[in-house]
């Protein structure tokens, strides 16, 4: 069936690449970065790929801000699968440290938490959006970069 997702957003093209960051960020435990390779690789204009795909990503995790701030623990554990005692150590963690460690949202396993947390902290939400942007932006051209490497590397 991931297949089948990842294929039917490939062929998709810009807006499967919107949708894919955006799912990966936010609810669903998706991997964007095999829709952006792919694309990348096929031809695709690789900025508007990093443009797309980090404001997708973005805004994915603005809304696991948003659970945050809402402040419902059941609708954080139902819809993101996220214990509210993680949440609390995460918010423990971020004391003192604010909005920039938005930056950090890109992080697998605790991207989702921090982002709730900054919510349910109320953090800076300009500053925690661009902080957060800065961060998976630089982990797609980080990507990307990766990606030309290698492929130099077989060829």
């Amino acid at each position: 069936m991931i297949d089948t997702l990842v294929q039917w957003l490939i062929d998709w093209g810009y807006p499967g690449l919107f949708l894919s960051a955006f799912l990966a960020g936010s609810l669903i435990p998706f991997s964007s970065e095999i829709v952006l390779l792919t694309l990348v690789k096929l031809g695709l204009n690789p900025p508007l790929c990093l443009l797309l795909a980090t404001i997708g990503n973005t805004l994915g995790g603005m809304t696991c801000y948003g659970l945050g701030w809402a402040g419902r623990s059941d609708w954080i554990e139902r819809f993101l699968h996220i214990k509210p005692a993680r949440v609390e150590r995460m918010q423990r963690f971020l004391q003192g440290k604010g909005a920039l460690m938005a930056f950090f949202a890109f992080l697998p396993f605790i991207g989702g938490v921090l982002a709730v947390a900054l919510g349910f902290m109320r953090s800076n939400i300009p500053l925690t959006t661009l902080s957060m942007a800065v961060g998976k932006l630089i982990r797609y051209i980080i990507l990307l970069w990766a990606m030309q490497e290698s492929l130099q590397l077989i060829l």
